[in-house]
């Protein structure tokens, strides 16, 4: 929610490829230095590539996915737009495309939405794939989502190739609405694992319908909603990681502006009664449009 008015009017490849540059640009001139994408993103993967190679910008980590394969054909209105798999084939395919594309930039490589019935956690051949990226200095990790996460997270944490640990990093949602795996992501961290948080924004909903306790005391603050929503997942010492979705540099701007934020206990705790049960998250995040 939120993108429609400030993408461009033409959706054409060159024209995004151009917003995203721009967005790119901006971040970089304001101290971000890690990006997240996946194969199935569109051509962000592409478009990331060209960015880092004009702008010759050495110092960005990368961190991308793989599990899901975009087959949208630049059309707002398909049927479908991504299909997932998570097969051998499948890794193998994707983590030699985003190879191409990302090179050495590549630093983290995510198994793409894993979930507890993954046939991640029972193909032995895949994951001895996927410890050989990690033996290569790729940080292998995982994004997760729906009602579950926690459930999710605390399993892939158990799994081992060689003694070791697969998985070093989880990407999982969490926000206001949504707090269901914090326990779990504290556990993640405590383990070693690194921490990034997605969906901070609820898909844009705390920015552009923010509840009335979320304006008030973004109004106290002198600050805007999607900042005030960041503040508070920066301020969990587990998250080593807090991504944005921006769609536009003045939306980055505008979520930057957390980290000049220092929120009271008492506006805290005022926040987390904005938590919903994740089954209600979820199935409500189901109905957003695809626009």
């Amino acid at each position: 929610m939120g993108r429609t008015e400030v993408l461009p009017a033409d959706r054409s490849v060159d024209e995004m490829q151009a917003a995203t540059w721009d967005v790119l640009d901006v971040a970089y001139a304001a101290g971000v230095r890690w990006v997240d994408t996946a194969r199935s993103y569109g051509l962000a993967e592409e478009f990331l590539s060209g960015w880092l190679s004009a702008r010759a910008a050495h110092d960005v980590t990368v961190s991308s996915k793989w599990g899901y394969t975009y087959v949208g054909d630049w059309n707002l209105d398909a049927a479908i737009h991504e299909v997932k798999e998570h097969s051998l084939q499948r890794y193998r395919e994707q983590y030699g495309e985003t190879r191409a594309l990302l090179g050495q930039y590549l630093a983290v490589y995510q198994v793409h939405s894993l979930t507890e019935e993954s046939v991640v956690f029972q193909d032995v051949r895949l994951q001895a794939a996927l410890a050989e990226a990690r033996d290569d200095g790729v940080r292998v990790g995982f994004s997760t989502s729906g009602p579950r996460q926690a459930d999710t997270i605390r399993r892939a944490m158990t799994l081992e190739v060689s003694g070791q640990p697969l998985f070093s990093t989880v990407q999982a949602t969490w926000n206001l609405f949504e707090t269901s795996a914090e326990t779990a992501l504290k556990e993640a961290h405590a383990a070693g694992l690194h921490v990034l948080l997605k969906e901070v924004l609820a898909n844009g909903r705390l920015a552009v319908l923010p509840p009335a306790e979320l304006q008030r005391i973004a109004s106290t603050n002198q600050t805007r909603p999607d900042a005030l929503a960041l503040a508070v997942a920066l301020n969990r010492p587990w998250a080593d990681t807090v991504l944005v979705g921006a769609a536009s540099p003045a939306q980055l701007t505008s979520n930057l502006d957390a980290t000049k934020l220092s929120l009271t206990g008492g506006e805290l705790d005022a926040l987390a009664g904005l938590s919903v049960p994740p089954e209600r998250y979820w199935a409500e995040r189901s109905t957003l449009p695809w626009a």
